[in-house]
């Protein structure tokens, strides 16, 4: 868990995918992948406090880094995230230098920041001394701020800049219904996630986003991206299905 914030900020290429199922089985699956992490997706999908914290049981006990993708960036929802064992947040919708401010002290022990609570499943129920909580804080927790918004793009290098901002998720579907297109590789959205990427390096941010398949990275690998969410769960089993079924189809057609 320690190792995974080094190599994001180390500008190793790490993959991982969207999990769209509160199973813990899911996370025991693909615990076994060659995936570098896995992202619960509380925002789009139907994580309540418990299933997201059975899924973050399983993800520690497996020792598989944990993202959480939150509903929003309110300081219990980072809490509840964090205290489960997440190895960090992902909160959406950060358009503003305030927001971003708020996100990352919520994120972090210390004054007017994240409650302090030594018996959690992250601090270890209890059995270590404050000490050592604290500096687990600074060595694995991982605070991302989601840009999706002309606002947010307009601001993201004073975003990059704050301290305990780790890493900027470009959202290009977001991007793209704000510019008022269907498609994420349209002129605004790229120029939108080069600014983002910019930003993201003259911060010594890692700069992140979610690709549909390895087809789609070459262009984003040459913005500077290094963190790629790919896919989910759900999109993997129907491309598999579709596939087994399509190849049979021909087979039987010969």
């Amino acid at each position: 868990m320690t190792s995974f914030k080094a190599r994001m900020a180390a500008g190793d290429t790490l993959v991982g995918t969207f999990l769209k199922t509160p199973a813990h089985e899911i996370i025991e699956v693909l615990a076994k992948s060659k995936l570098d992490f896995l992202a619960l997706d509380a925002e789009h999908a139907p994580f309540d406090r418990g299933r997201m914290d059975l899924c973050l049981a399983m993800a520690r006990a497996l020792d598989i880094p944990t993202l959480v993708r939150v509903p929003s960036g309110t300081d219990v929802e980072l809490l509840k995230a964090l205290d489960s064992g997440a190895t960090g947040v992902i909160v959406p919708h950060v358009d503003t230098v305030e927001k971003a401010k708020r996100i990352a002290r919520a994120g972090r022990f210390g004054h007017r920041g994240r409650g302090y609570a030594g018996s959690t499943r992250w601090a270890g129920f209890g059995t270590r001394p404050m000490s050592d909580v604290l500096q687990q804080s600074q060595t694995e927790t991982i605070i991302i701020a989601q840009i999706e918004e002309p606002e947010g793009v307009d601001v993201v290098d004073e975003i990059a800049s704050i301290d305990g901002i780790d890493g900027l998720f470009a959202g290009p579907a977001d991007l793209a219904v704000c510019y008022g297109s269907a498609d994420t590789t349209s002129p605004p959205v790229i120029e939108a996630m080069k600014t983002i990427g910019a930003a993201a390096r003259a911060n010594s941010k890692t700069y992140m986003t979610f690709a549909a398949s390895a087809a789609q990275c070459p262009p984003l690998i040459n913005l500077g991206v290094s963190m790629f969410f790919m896919a989910s769960e759900h999109a993997f089993m129907l491309k598999s299905a579709n596939e087994e079924v399509d190849a049979l189809r021909i087979l039987t057609t010969q």
